[in-house]
């Protein structure tokens, strides 16, 4: 196989803010891999938090080009395996390897990637809108401008907690799902929080603090009127079995997992312990959330937003009418370059 490595920045259409910090744009490495003239493309929308950036995850890419170069595509499984003992994390390039390998596959069947898993594309779910932490005035006008969407996926974690959701309820009676990003580091403090955020119709909570505190969480779920929903804490199928005793679901993403096979996994798992799982994303372009969006039937809720963020995607794939994901009819992950 061929692999070519190419970099693209995403410019968002407003500021992005969560607990831990702001951008105006991302830049990610995305790759090709081409081998019998077919092209299998991948994304890999690193994060930070992770202790990855494009240097790391471009370096990565061209340490994995040498074992790609004589491998065969169709062994798809063994393949994902030696990529993942390349080394430990940069979990955001062994994604963009194995949604390559996943969309060449599917692209040489003819077939969207969906069928080979044995999915039906009605058995989708809605997807929430995420509103990232603004003055209030402008998150009120990204919910009023997001009215498309049924459900809504507020960012807290900070001071202002109680204005950002008396601002919200002022415009909206949606269905709200609240993500701290760990911000609340008192287990009493989040107990209060999410209380209050009981009694402000919120479905439930993601993340309410830091991770790797399973014994504050365990507690907090104990007490809590709403679930609990695992994201920073849970990376991989590892990951998993540790969490059970003290959240309610998980979050999965695809960059965080090293991929659509090990999130197959994690799905399976999860199910396995009672989980109740999202499918979520980072900011992405629609290659990221259309690999992703093959999984959906799979799941019970769905947080496959990040390219509706970015105001120059350069791919069409997937797509949202009134919340409900669309997946595309098209071999592989169902994209194509913008033109």
């Amino acid at each position: 196989m061929k692999l070519k490595i190419t970099t693209r920045t995403l410019e968002l259409k407003h500021t992005w803010t969560i607990s831990r910090g702001s951008s105006d744009s991302k830049t990610y490495n995305f790759i090709e891999l081409e081998d019998e003239g077919v092209v299998g493309l991948g994304e890999a929308a690193h994060n930070i938090r992770y202790d990855e950036s494009l240097e790391s995850i471009h370096d990565f890419l061209q340490e994995a080009a040498a074992l790609l170069k004589d491998a065969n595509p169709a062994a798809f499984f063994e393949l994902g395996l030696a990529v993942n003992q390349l080394g430990m994390g940069q979990q955001a390039a062994k994604a963009a390897i194995d949604i390559a390998l996943m969309d060449w596959n599917a692209k040489k069947l003819g077939v969207p990637l969906h069928r080979i898993l044995g999915l039906q594309s009605n058995k989708t779910p809605l997807t929430s809108y995420s509103i990232g932490i603004d003055k209030l005035e402008i998150m009120q006008q990204k919910i009023i401008e997001a009215r498309d969407y049924p459900i809504l996926k507020i960012k807290l974690g900070g001071d202002d907690d109680e204005a950002i959701m008396h601002a919200v309820r002022e415009v909206t009676n949606k269905i709200i799902r609240v993500d701290a990003n760990e911000g609340w580091v008192d287990r009493n403090e989040a107990l209060e929080k999410i209380k209050w955020l009981a009694r402000m119709g919120v479905e439930f909570v993601e993340q309410p603090m830091p991770a790797n505190r399973l014994d504050d969480i365990a507690w907090l779920r104990q007490h809590s009127p709403l679930p609990l929903v695992a994201d920073e804490d849970v990376k991989t199928a590892r990951d998993i079995p540790a969490l059970a005793m003290a959240y309610d679901g998980i979050n999965i993403k695809i960059m965080k997992s090293g991929g659509l096979q090990e999130a197959w996994r994690m799905i399976l798992l999860a199910r396995s312990l009672g989980l109740k799982i999202m499918l979520g994303c980072m900011v992405e372009s629609s290659l990221g959330i259309s690999a992703a969006a093959q999984l959906s039937p799979l799941v019970d809720w769905a947080d496959l937003d990040g390219n509706l963020l970015i105001r120059n995607d350069p791919f069409q794939g997937a797509s949202v009418k009134a919340g409900k994901i669309i997946l595309p009819n098209a071999t592989g992950v169902g994209v194509q370059p913008m033109m």
